[in-house]
């Protein structure tokens, strides 16, 4: 849908919309912690009180992500994902990137 998505309490870096039609909030951080995820957790707790959205899932997406923040995340039903930078940003093959 848009990046920075603006909420009340602060912009989503990604909000998109999967196969399913199922809303999508993803925060993306360079090194993923505990309070990444539970900036995430404020997002979909947000956005799912939005009939027009509900259900948001989330996707906590990081170039690293501590074990304690994967286990946060799980608990909290969402998908983790480990990016990799260097080749996000690799030449131009006519292929979606997201740098």
């Amino acid at each position: 849908m848009r990046r920075e998505y603006p909420t009340a309490i602060g912009p989503v870096d990604i909000m998109a919309i999967d196969a399913d039609g199922t809303h999508v909030a993803i925060e993306i951080k360079r090194h993923g912690g505990i309070d990444g995820v539970e900036q995430l957790t404020r997002y979909c707790e947000l956005l799912n009180r939005d009939p027009h959205l509900a259900p948001v899932r989330g996707i906590f997406a990081a170039q690293t992500i501590t074990p304690q923040a994967q286990v946060l995340a799980k608990d909290r039903g969402f998908t983790t994902l480990l990016l990799d930078y260097d080749d996000m940003k690799g030449t131009d093959d006519g292929s979606l990137r997201l740098f």
